[in-house]
């Protein structure tokens, strides 16, 4: 076999690497987004590292926000009411007005910074207009968001020292524990649902010959061409009927009635099983049961991994099926408390949705690592006969 040239082998790597990394730019850029501030999140031009800026204000060094670049020569005025203060061009305040007073000059180029963390609760942070000098910048995690942002996944604000406890309430309460909880359910019912449901069939319709198979087969398939939104009324009406809606049952419980796809995938596996081996063991007096159960699923371990996770990966990351069937916070699943959390904040706080949404990928991303091996054996071997 003649060595292949060196020149396009390095091409080829080259070529999957560039297009490896351009995959994984997004998933790059989640982890970077989720540890800036959030007013980094979404700066123009965008900044691939997060960064912290500190300034020395009131005869103390502090961590700054920088709200906006000065354009123009403009005071910084103090509501006299309020405390409030802004920036307003030179000329633009009357000197005998009562309600503002002049507190700071800037220049074209200085900076308008915000407190980041004022030091008493409750009290307004302090605005400054310091020049660039004045500002020390450097590269700094913050690493707190991921645990602020699970915090920050309870419906309800979390009790504020030297106020008295509000009542619990565990529908308001439920929080990331739950919805995880909630996830891993559906997920672990599902795939055990899945694994066992579609092995059955597979093995009647790979192994067992009976009048209409290949029939009833083609019919198997042919409903993969029904889209789920076609399905989602009349499954709302059959999963209301047996009072099922406001609980986790529509979301695991079909996994247990088999799906065309990994019915395929398994028939496409036992049929590369010999059938010798089956031949054998009823020669020595074992039952169609025991055949599948003790010599076919021992063999195919390749493919009932695979099919467990597909299941897994679709019910973690189902959005639809929870949207439409959960009616309860206490229910939700870790897709549905992310919209949630996300559309509940006013005003979205990408860090913490980032630094949340990396910690719902984590586990998918340690599974298929795990199951790296035995996925693709499974996938390489289905279908290579019949």
């Amino acid at each position: 076999m003649p060595k292949a040239n060196p020149a396009a082998r390095f091409a080829v790597y080259a070529l999957l690497v560039g297009l490896g990394g351009l995959f994984g730019v997004p998933l790059l850029w989640l982890l970077v987004t989720s540890l800036k501030p959030v007013e980094q999140t979404m700066s123009n031009p965008p900044t691939w590292l997060p960064y912290a800026h500190y300034s020395e204000i009131g005869g103390k060094r502090v961590d700054v926000v920088l709200d906006a670049r000065v354009t123009e020569p403009s005071v910084l005025v103090e509501d006299v009411a309020t405390g409030r203060r802004d920036l307003r061009p030179v000329g633009s305040v009357a000197a005998d007005n009562p309600t503002l007073r002049v507190v700071g000059m800037a220049e074209p180029g200085w900076w308008l910074v915000t407190e980041r963390n004022p030091a008493a609760v409750g009290s307004r942070p302090i605005r400054e207009v310091l020049p660039p000098e004045a500002i020390e910048s450097r590269v700094q995690f913050r690493w707190q968001n991921y645990p602020e942002a699970l915090a920050a996944m309870r419906g309800s604000p979390p009790d504020v020292p030297g106020v008295p406890p509000r009542k619990p309430n565990p529908e308001q309460d439920a929080g990331f524990p739950q919805f995880f909880l909630n996830t891993v359910i559906v997920c672990v019912l599902g795939v055990i649902g899945a694994v066992l449901s579609n092995a059955l069939v597979a093995y009647g319709f790979a192994r067992l010959r009976w009048p209409g198979r290949d029939v009833f087969f083609a019919i198997t398939l042919a409903t993969m061409m029904v889209p789920f939104p076609v399905l989602m009324v009349p499954l709302y009406g059959v999963f209301k009927n047996l009072g099922w809606i406001g609980t986790l049952l529509p979301l695991w419980a079909p996994a247990w009635f088999g799906g065309a796809f990994n019915i395929f995938l398994m028939r496409q596996f036992f049929r590369t099983i010999p059938e010798e081996l089956s031949e054998a063991a009823r020669i020595d007096g074992a039952s169609e049961w025991r055949i599948f159960w003790t010599v076919i699923l021992p063999l195919s371990k390749p493919v009932l991994a695979v099919v467990a996770l597909f299941h897994f990966l679709f019910a973690w990351n189902d959005f639809l099926g929870p949207l439409l069937f959960l009616t309860r916070r206490q229910t939700y699943t870790l897709a549905l408390a992310l919209q949630q959390y996300q559309s509940q904040q006013g005003g979205v706080q990408w860090h913490y949705l980032m630094a949340a949404s990396a910690v719902v990928i984590l586990p998918v991303i340690v599974l298929f690592f795990l199951a790296q091996k035995t996925f693709v054996q499974g996938i390489a071997t289905t279908g290579s006969k019949g």
